[in-house]
């Protein structure tokens, strides 16, 4: 990504300051840092990183910052024609747990967004999953997890969280079914974001590729039959590979909040 190449942002001196202010005041730098680069705070288990960890993990830091902030303008962009306007959601970098308004995250459950903070959710860690466990190496994949994410504060200020949540309520049996098709629209979502940052000359020729490979393995049938589990399309939650891959390029092809209509297809 051309664009957002790892290097902008906050520079190593500040990212050292952080870390000797965090430990002198035994607060955790990562979260520090988040709120420099105008993410929400938030608290982290366990111990704060050391002033070297820190210093390893600033160029994903500022990655992680430059693709949200290159998201965060298509939305303002675009999101008028959806209904809505859009205000920012806030990003919150942790290690292991942290408190949301949605309740303990845990590296666990992934990257996750919170409507109750309008937050974004990510865990540095999960990033080497990406790509040792998942197969999913590249800057562009890393890219396409952030955008998701973003794709379901989006789906917030629309109004589709909210109404998931009260059919789900109503229809218990209907539930898994109605998060995937969520998923799915967030997955749509983000190829809307890449279609934007394509047209901005922002991404390399690969760079599609690997958010495809991103979105096929981490379907629900491709992760449980990497846990040698029995695939049971009853308990999707996120959808299978193929159908995460085709609602991605769907946005990316058209570039349109209106392609992204998953639950009246």
């Amino acid at each position: 990504m051309p664009g957002m190449r790892r290097g902008a942002g906050i520079g190593l001196g500040t990212i050292a300051l952080i870390a000797v202010f965090g430990l002198l005041t035994g607060q955790n730098p990562l979260v520090l840092i988040t709120q420099v680069l105008g993410g929400g705070g938030g608290e982290v288990a366990g111990p704060p990183p050391s002033q070297e960890e820190l210093a390893r993990e600033e160029p994903e830091v500022q990655f992680v910052s430059a693709v949200l902030d290159s998201a965060q303008a298509t939305w303002h962009r675009k999101l008028p024609a959806g209904g809505a306007t859009y205000t920012d959601a806030k990003l919150v970098l942790f290690r292991d747990a942290v408190e949301s308004a949605c309740g303990m995250g845990q590296t666990a459950m992934g990257p996750f967004y919170c409507p109750g903070d309008q937050k974004v959710y990510i865990d540095l860690g999960f990033y080497d999953e990406l790509k040792q466990r998942f197969g999913a190496p590249g800057d562009f994949a890393q890219a396409y997890v952030i955008a998701h994410e973003l794709g379901h504060h989006v789906q917030n200020l629309l109004g589709v969280e909210r109404q998931v949540r009260e059919a789900q309520q109503r229809n218990p049996s209907q539930q898994n079914a109605l998060s995937v098709r969520m998923e799915l629209q967030a997955d749509c979502l983000a190829g809307v974001w890449a279609h934007d940052a394509q047209q901005g000359g922002y991404l390399d020729a690969d760079d599609p590729a690997e958010a495809l490979n991103a979105a096929a393995s981490i379907g629900d049938d491709r992760i449980q039959r990497s846990a040698g589990a029995r695939v049971s399309p009853e308990s999707f939650t996120h959808g299978t590979s193929e159908q995460r891959v085709s609602w991605f390029k769907r946005g990316f092809e058209s570039g349109t909040v209106e392609a992204c209509d998953t639950f009246g297809r």
